[in-house]
């Protein structure tokens, strides 16, 4: 009973999860026409203006870290959700380019403790001999909103106006606060008030370089997730790109299946170490797939989308693998720390990888950002295998 990992509070926040994220990811692949559309802007600027967001995200992680274990966690989690699902009403309002870059600005705050908050809290009502499983099926509310929101929000973009959308988006996330707030979390002991500051209480320090890995990673994932739709128009793919996600968050689901079980078992190095090298050979895959439409567009259409799954199958392995190891490095009273220390490695991939696409996208074309995302998982393998496995090992707490 004491290992049990299905719960009602387990529930509700897997619940809670998947609203807020089915918001975040329905406007994802949305936006970019929403700014050119709307907007009148340009494909290079596209990633500078989505990225404020990130940047926002980035900037509040390691203070809501250290929040996260300073004070009490539920809280805040609360305040940050209600503040993200708040956001979304003023989309609907905003009717000028520079409100939009500051809602964005505080979408992005919010969205930064939130997630942090979430994962957090998870580890603290799971058992730690199953905390790798643990993470891996929250990680996969995050995966199902991934395949069901940019595919329903390309839909409403072929048919409905961008208002219906983001009232969708506040509509899911509305029930999202409901089910956190029914979220039970333990009483935890709170900080000494005259515990000395140190840089290690906003960022785990001794993750930094587990943290530049990721960071390598997250940029061609931030590449792919923002621009798949467009880099699929422009090589001929015109309709049904929404299914890219779905068959994406197909291949996180499958991975789930065994990678959260395989790192409760301590294989946790080998499980990243695979996922690195089905990654590399997805976004080659999807590089090869400009060149596959010019002479075979059929099977190049079909190969588009088993690239989305293999792509998936991944990045599934490494999700739950990263955040574990971050965890196993820091004390007990250092989780949230070392939870907003993963992430906004995640978010500064993820922001490089919203202005780097745009970029190549403006000059050459977006097959372009796939080599180059594919040159950077090999970096990040490489650094992975030769250094941080045995620095993970000499700092490892648990």
């Amino acid at each position: 009973m004491k290992d049990r990992l299905v719960s009602r509070d387990y529930c509700f926040i897997l619940l809670a999860n998947f609203l807020l994220y089915f918001g975040f990811f329905l406007l994802m692949p949305v936006l970019p026409f929403y700014l050119v559309e709307v907007f009148g802007i340009t494909e290079g600027k596209i990633g500078f203006i989505l990225s404020c967001y990130t940047v926002a995200a980035l900037v509040v992680r390691p203070f809501s870290g250290y929040l996260l274990d300073t004070l009490q966690r539920k809280p805040l989690y609360l305040v940050s959700f209600l503040i993200f699902t708040m956001i979304f009403g003023g989309y609907i309002v905003t009717g000028s380019l520079l409100v939009f870059i500051m809602l964005r600005i505080v979408h992005g705050l919010s969205f930064g403790t939130v997630t942090v908050a979430g994962n957090t809290i998870v580890i603290d009502i799971t058992p730690s001999s199953r905390r790798g499983e643990a993470l891996g099926y929250y990680g996969l509310a995050n995966n199902i909103a991934m395949a069901l929101g940019p595919m329903i929000g390309l839909f409403l973009h072929d048919f409905y106006s961008f208002t219906t959308i983001f009232w969708c988006a506040l509509i899911c996330c509305s029930l999202g606060f409901c089910a956190a707030v029914a979220v039970r979390t333990p009483k935890k002991q709170l900080m000494q008030k005259n515990i000395h500051l140190s840089l290690d209480r906003f960022i785990l320090v001794k993750g930094l370089p587990l943290g530049a890995d990721l960071l390598l990673l997250s940029i061609p994932y931030g590449i792919n997730t923002t621009y798949v739709a467009m880099y699929a128009k422009s090589i001929g793919i015109a309709s049904g790109t929404g299914l890219f996600f779905t068959f994406m968050a197909a291949g996180l689901a499958i991975s789930r299946l065994f990678s959260g079980k395989q790192v409760d078992k301590g294989r946790i190095t080998q499980v990243i170490m695979l996922g690195m090298y089905i990654a590399t050979a997805a976004f080659f895959g999807l590089f090869a797939c400009e060149f596959l439409m010019g002479h075979f567009p059929v099977f190049a259409k079909a190969f588009f989308y088993a690239m989305a799954l293999v792509l998936g199958i991944g990045f599934g392995s490494m999700f739950p693998a990263f955040n574990t190891m971050f965890v196993n490095m820091a004390e007990h009273n250092q989780r949230g720390t070392a939870t907003s220390t993963y992430l906004t490695s995640w978010d500064i991939g993820i922001g490089l990888g919203l202005i780097v696409g745009g970029l190549i996208g403006e000059v050459a074309s977006f097959s372009y950002a796939y080599l180059a995302g594919t040159a950077l998982c090999i970096v990040s393998m490489l650094f992975f295998r030769f250094y941080n496995i045995r620095d993970f090992e000499r700092k490892r707490v648990r």
